[in-house]
C-alpha cells in the first residue's frame, strides 16, 4: 500500500504518474508497454494484482468503492466490466473513443465484453478463448477425425478406451463456471437471461441445456478418462498430462501452444513430442450443434475517480493498440482482440496459420459468461451447487442450482 501511494504521488515538478493495475499474465510485456506508452505529459506505472480473478476483483472493488483516485487504469476480466460500470466505477468512453475502441476491426466476441447499458466502458486488449488441445497419436488410435467437429461424449470415450485422459478446469473457482457456461451455451441455453434486470434476471439454468451440461460433467467424473485431481483441477494441472502415457484431450486457453513450444527449447519434451500436439475447436455439448467456445481475456478500464481521466483514456488506447496486442501475442501467448493483429507478420511467423484462424474464429463464435452487475454473486452461487463435479447429476443439479441462485439474488439465502 505504501509503495502504491508513493508511486501515485510523483514529483511536484514532473508529469503525473498513472497507476495501471494489471493481472500477473504477461507482466514483462505489459511493463514494456507502460514504458513505451508513457509520454512527456504522464508516466505509466505498473501495479500488480493477485493471481486469481476473484481476488483481483476484490482488490479493485475495494479501491473503487473508496473512490480511490490513484486507480487510473485497470486490467479487468471481461465479466467484471458490467458490475463496475453499473456501480459507476468506470469512466464511460466518449463517443469518438468508444467508436474506435469497438470498431469493425475488433472481433465481435471481444467488443461485446466492454459494453453495458448502451455505453462502452473499457478497451478490449487481449481476447482469450479455449480450444481442444490433444495428442494426435491418441486421436488416431481412437479413430477420431479431428478435421470434423467432435463432441464431449466422443472425446471422453476416445480417451477412456485408449489409455488417455481428459483435462478440464473443475476446481471450485471461476474457471469451473467457464466450463459449465460453455457446456450450457453449447446446448442452446444460458445460465440467466434478461441480464440487465439485475437481481430480477430470469434463471434459465434448470433447462434441457442445463441437464445436457450436467450429463457431460457426470460422464467425465465417472469415466476412466477423468484425471486424478479432477475436483481440484485448474489451467496448469493438466498441462503435464499431455505427454504422460497415451496423452490427453484438454480444453484450455491460448497460452498452451507457447508453453509446450518453450518445453522443446528447455529440453523437457522433444520436437517429435511437440509435433504430436494437435488442436481443434472446442467440443460440442450436443452432436450436430455448434459449440460455444469460452471467451476470456482482459479489457482495460479507466477509473472513474482518476485525477487524470483524459490522460488515462489516451494511455488505455495506446496499450490496447494493434501493435501492443501483437507484442502480447508473440511474447506471452495472449491473443489479440483485433483482426488486423492476426495478420501481422510477427504473429504469422510465431503461430501456425490454422491455429491463428482457430483462435480468432473461436472468439468470434464464442459464448460470453452472463453479463450482469451481479455476476460475482451468480458465479459463486453456481460454484456452490455444481462443485464437486463428482456430485453433479443432470436430474437434480440444474434444478437445485436454479433454486439456490434465485434465493441468493432475492436475499433469501447466503453464499
Amino acid at each position: 500500500m505504501a509503495a502504491t501511494a508513493l508511486s501515485a504521488c510523483g514529483s511536484d515538478d514532473g508529469p503525473p504518474t498513472l497507476n495501471w493495475y494489471v493481472n500477473p499474465d504477461g507482466v514483462d510485456t505489459l511493463t514494456a508497454l507502460a514504458k513505451s506508452c508513457s509520454t512527456d505529459q504522464y508516466k505509466i506505472a505498473i501495479q500488480l494484482l493477485p493471481s486469481g480473478a476473484t481476488d483481483q476483483r476484490t482488490q479493485l472493488a475495494r479501491r473503487l468503492a473508496a473512490k480511490d483516485s490513484s486507480t487510473d487504469l485497470m486490467s479487468l476480466d471481461p465479466v467484471f466490466v458490467a458490475e463496475f460500470a453499473n456501480a459507476n466505477w468506470l469512466e464511460q468512453l466518449p463517443d469518438d473513443v468508444a467508436a474506435k475502441a469497438t470498431d469493425d476491426d475488433v472481433l465481435s466476441g471481444a467488443a461485446e465484453t466492454v459494453t453495458w447499458d448502451d455505453g462502452v466502458y473499457a478497451f478490449p486488449q487481449w481476447a482469450n478463448t479455449q480450444v481442444l488441445w490433444y495428442r494426435k497419436s491418441l486421436a488416431e488410435a481412437a479413430g477420431l477425425d479431428m478435421s470434423q467437429p467432435v463432441t464431449w461424449d466422443q472425446v471422453i470415450d476416445a480417451a477412456a478406451d485408449n489409455g488417455g485422459t481428459v483435462g478440464v478446469q473443475a476446481n471450485k473457482y471461476e474457471a469451473y463456471v467457464v466450463w459449465i457456461n460453455a457446456l450450457i451455451q453449447g446446448a442452446g441455453g444460458d445460465i440467466i437471461s434478461d441480464n440487465e434486470a439485475g437481481k430480477d434476471a430470469k434463471i434459465d439454468i434448470d433447462s434441457d441445456a442445463g441437464k445436457d451440461a450436467a450429463a457431460v460433467i457426470q460422464k467425465l467424473a465417472d469415466s476412466k478418462a477423468a484425471q486424478p485431481d479432477l475436483t481440484t483441477s485448474n489451467e496448469g494441472t493438466s498441462l503435464g498430462q499431455m505427454y504422460a502415457g497415451a496423452g490427453e484431450f484438454m480444453t484450455n486457453w491460448t497460452f498452451v501452444y507457447q508453453n509446450y513450444k518453450g518445453l522443446v527449447d528447455s529440453g523437457d519434451i522433444t520436437q517429435d513430442d511437440f509435433s504430436d500436439l494437435g488442436w481443434a475447436r472446442y467440443p460440442a455439448t450436443v452432436e450436430g450443434e455448434d459449440s460455444r467456445p469460452p471467451i476470456g481475456g482482459i479489457d482495460i478500464g479507466v477509473g472513474a475517480y482518476s485525477k487524470h481521466p483524459d490522460y488515462a483514456l489516451e494511455a488505455a488506447a495506446c496499450v490496447t493498440s494493434s501493435e501492443a496486442q501483437v507484442d502480447l501475442a508473440v511474447n506471452e501467448g495472449l491473443m489479440p482482440s483485433r483482426t488486423s493483429a492476426y495478420q501481422d507478420p510477427k504473429l504469422t511467423e510465431a503461430y501456425p496459420a490454422d491455429l491463428l484462424q482457430l483462435f480468432s474464429q473461436s472468439v468470434e463464435d464464442g459464448g460470453p459468461r452472463p453479463k450482469s452487475a451481479y455476476y460475482a454473486t451468480i458465479s459463486a452461487a453456481v460454484q456452490s451447487v455444481w462443485h464437486s463435479p463428482t456430485s453433479v447429476n443432470p436430474d437434480t443439479t440444474p434444478e437445485k442450482s436454479a433454486k439456490f441462485l434465485r434465493d441468493v439474488l432475492d436475499g433469501k439465502a447466503l453464499l
